[in-house]
């Protein structure tokens, strides 16, 4: 057998049974990618089922405001791909009729679509005959191959797409394409590999060199940045406080947070006082106190965030304020989401 023929005969052995397997609907394959992109199956598989049973179609999705796409969202990271997901759904609406154009090329010109996730769409719905290529396919065809060039740099990501494509089983590409991903996903795993059982292994490279812990390659990641939150957490006594949308681009782009100051590093009491009453929206305190102690580290790709929470209490009616008891209604990031349920008023 060669290398397409061992993943088949695998994958009919040993793939999961998930939902989005059985339906060759576009509509639920393209909502199952991009919940699963930089996710889990197990901690993407919830949100699949809330997404499906909250917008069943795709009209849904895109009738739907986006604070209820980002709310149900919330948890996952990533929110652009919510953005996306969302701003997806009305283009197919829009300029579609409400079907997913069924060629890879098409496929790739809507928002948040790209190679892989466009391949994956052709290939598990239609049939067409172009390879998917994620950090799972990486991952097998580097070590198999024994591929030292990295894939996260134009040379890698050209040669890993034309390797993937001679290699692949062009009359069966939906289940190769499934089992090439769920071999890497299951068998030739990141860290805990089960090389003596793989069926690929008479002809790893990887294991034949023992490289297997180095491939597959990776260009230099980007320097992680450290940031300094202070969230002001007001509360009047009717217990309004207080929420903000964030805006322009950056980090949970229209999420909502508590006012922010976001200082160079850790503050203390008196070193934030004289820049919380700076801010307009701040009426006259008559406490200011610190939740946590030691600070919430965030740890996002590129970013930590080093966090600390402020009551700050004020005997002002918070006109513009929101019922504490009803702020769950807002999608926020996980960060604050956390905070809001350990925080008892």
């Amino acid at each position: 057998m060669n290398f397409a023929q061992k993943i088949l005969t695998w994958y009919r052995e040993h793939q999961r049974d998930l939902p989005w397997r059985q339906t060759r609907e576009p509509y639920k394959v393209w909502l199952s990618e991009i919940i699963l992109q930089q996710t889990r199956v197990a901690q993407g598989m919830p949100y699949y089922m809330r997404f499906v049973e909250a917008f069943p179609t795709v009209y849904d999705l895109a009738n739907s405001p986006e604070e209820e796409v980002l709310k149900l969202w919330q948890g996952l990271g990533y929110y652009s791909r919510a953005r996306n997901l969302h701003a997806t759904a009305k283009m197919v609406v829009e300029d579609f009729h409400g079907e997913f154009p069924k060629t890879y090329k098409e496929l790739k010109s809507l928002k948040g679509i790209g190679d892989y996730t466009a391949s994956a769409i052709a290939s598990f719905c239609f049939d067409v005959p172009e390879p998917v290529v994620d950090g799972n396919v990486y991952r097998v065809l580097s070590r198999y191959f024994g591929v030292d060039i990295p894939i996260n740099g134009t040379k890698g990501i050209k040669y890993f797409k034309e390797l993937a494509r001679e290699v692949m089983d062009a009359a069966n590409i939906r289940d190769y394409n499934q089992g090439i991903m769920e071999f890497g996903a299951i068998q030739c795993s990141p860290k805990k590999l089960c090389c003596l059982l793989c069926p690929l292994q008479e002809s790893c490279v990887a294991f034949k060199e023992n490289k297997t812990d180095i491939l597959p390659v990776k260009q230099n990641k980007t320097k992680v940045r450290n940031r300094y939150f202070n969230y002001l957490v007001l509360m009047d006594n009717d217990e309004n406080t207080v929420l903000e949308q964030r805006k322009g681009k950056g980090i949970w782009q229209n999420l909502y947070q508590f006012p922010l100051i976001e200082s160079e590093k850790k503050l203390q009491s008196e070193e934030l006082r004289p820049l919380v009453k700076e801010k307009e929206d701040v009426p006259e305190l008559e406490s200011l106190s610190l939740y946590n102690n030691e600070p919430i580290v965030h740890k996002l790709s590129h970013q930590h965030l080093h966090t600390q929470f402020w009551i700050l209490k004020t005997s002002h009616i918070l006109e513009e304020g929101t019922q504490w008891n009803e702020i769950g209604n807002f999608p926020v990031p996980v960060l604050i989401a956390d905070f809001i349920k350990t925080l008892k008023i």
